[in-house]
């Protein structure tokens, strides 16, 4: 996250998971403008694979979109956290499942036009379920889905978290073998 999103600007509003701060931009033309930006911690985003053909994905009842959107398992750094350690745990919290095999895949921002979030995509594979161990408000159920069938509910607008959009298309364009 750039210094002078987060040393001289004005905080407008500080929250539980996100602050918006005030900041000032250069024109082209001269002057400034201010705008907001939306500061969150960075976050995770696991790929669980129970094998080659196989993803476990979720479905996570959404407040803030008022739906149960299937996506990959993802959760929030804790100040200093190392992103791989929080990909374990939010991978074992969310779905049951500890992988035996963590893999750093890509990091992207997800809204950069307005926040500062930072996504890393871990793969997990070699999988052993141990049972969930859910936040009080969450509301996740767990499915195996085929890979191939992951695709096609990207490709048909059942899958629409962005997160999970770009971290099956990754694994499908770069990693996948034997397609």
């Amino acid at each position: 996250m750039p210094d002078d999103i987060t040393s001289d600007n004005q905080v407008l509003f500080h929250g539980v998971r996100f602050d918006v701060r005030g900041v000032e931009l250069s024109q082209r033309s001269g002057g400034t403008i201010r705008r907001e930006v939306v500061v969150p911690a960075s976050a995770v985003v696991m790929l669980p694979m129970l094998d080659d053909k196989t993803v476990v994905l979720i479905r996570n009842e959404r407040f803030a979109v008022g739906q149960t959107l299937w996506e990959l398992p993802a959760g929030t750094l804790e100040a200093g956290e190392d992103p791989a350690l929080c990909a374990a745990r939010e991978l074992l919290e969310e779905t049951g499942y500890a992988g035996a095999e963590v893999t750093r895949l890509i990091e992207f921002y997800p809204s950069p036009g307005f926040c500062t979030e930072l996504l890393t995509a871990y793969l997990a594979r070699d999988l052993t379920f141990r049972g969930q161990d859910l936040d009080e408000t969450e509301r996740i159920t767990t499915e195996a889905v085929a890979l191939d069938q992951s695709i096609q509910m990207v490709r048909d607008n059942r899958i629409r978290d962005a997160k999970t959009i770009a971290t099956l298309l990754y694994y499908q364009t770069f990693l996948r073998t034997g397609t």
